[in-house]
């Protein structure tokens, strides 16, 4: 895959995000929505499901699977979702607290 990867932390120190940057946008998986929202990846599936059938976004505008290389050498599929869902999610859940 290609794309470089950031890192945004806190001046403090004490939260970071790790996101890929592709195709002119930003792309993050849902553990990473988690620990942007500081909530479980569980959360951050019930909104995007609201989310979708909804309309607000379509999932397959906004949503890509990708081989990931872990530490072990393995590949594994993973879902990245668009800078728009964070955004989205970001809106919608207003009472999760925000990182950034």
């Amino acid at each position: 895959m290609s794309g470089e990867i950031i890192l945004y932390r806190t001046d403090d120190g004490r939260a970071q995000v790790r996101l890929r940057a592709m195709d002119g946008t930003a792309w993050l998986t849902q553990a990473r929505l988690a620990e942007l929202f500081a909530t479980t990846r569980a959360n951050i599936t019930m909104h995007l499901r609201t989310i979708f059938e909804s309309g607000e976004l379509e999932e397959a505008s906004v949503c890509k699977d990708h081989l990931l290389t872990a530490a072990d050498g393995k590949q594994y599929r993973t879902r990245l979702d668009r800078l728009e869902v964070a955004l989205t999610v970001g809106y919608r859940a207003r009472g999760l607290p925000c990182h950034w």
